[in-house]
């Protein structure tokens, strides 16, 4: 019987990841994904669809804020910051992509900013920080899509 799990083995191979493990060719990659999933996220607040998500957002309120992108004086809870700027990115499908589809950057970027700015200035993340965190949510989303059999599906049904 193997001694671990295959879903422990998965969490200690992500949570023993750090920054030194980040190589030059990693950061540049990370840096120009994020730099894309901004800029087409700026773009997607200009949708309907970001309009009506945002809309609905505005009920909820919370002693912690985050930004909208594209909107400094518009905060959410980060939960629903988050929600709405992955909304803007992935409105208009020009987010980056895997295949089998997947947008991975969409998925963890908005979230990751959403909770970096709701830190106490205190414990605000360094960049070296984001990026690694950024990464992380990469690998396990790749991950799960190695793992999944409905992904690997993807290609015989489109």
């Amino acid at each position: 019987f193997p001694s671990q799990t295959i879903t422990g083995n998965f969490a200690k191979v992500i949570h023993g990841l750090n920054a030194n493990q980040l190589t030059d060719q990693v950061i540049q990659r990370s840096k120009r994904m994020i730099l894309d999933t901004l800029g087409v996220g700026l773009l997607g607040t200009s949708t309907e669809v970001c309009h009506k998500v945002a809309q609905y957002s505005k009920i909820y309120s919370s002693d912690l804020s985050s930004t909208i992108w594209g909107h400094l004086d518009f905060r959410l809870p980060p939960l629903y910051a988050a929600f709405v700027n992955g909304v803007a990115v992935h409105s208009m499908d020009f987010d980056d992509t895997w295949h089998p589809a997947t947008h991975p950057s969409g998925a963890v970027l908005p979230a990751l900013i959403a909770l970096a700015e709701a830190f106490p200035q205190k414990k605000k993340i360094s960049g070296l920080d984001l990026l690694l965190a950024f990464n992380v949510g990469i690998e396990v989303q790749g991950r799960l899509l190695h793992f999944s059999r409905e992904a690997r599906n993807i290609p015989k049904r489109y």
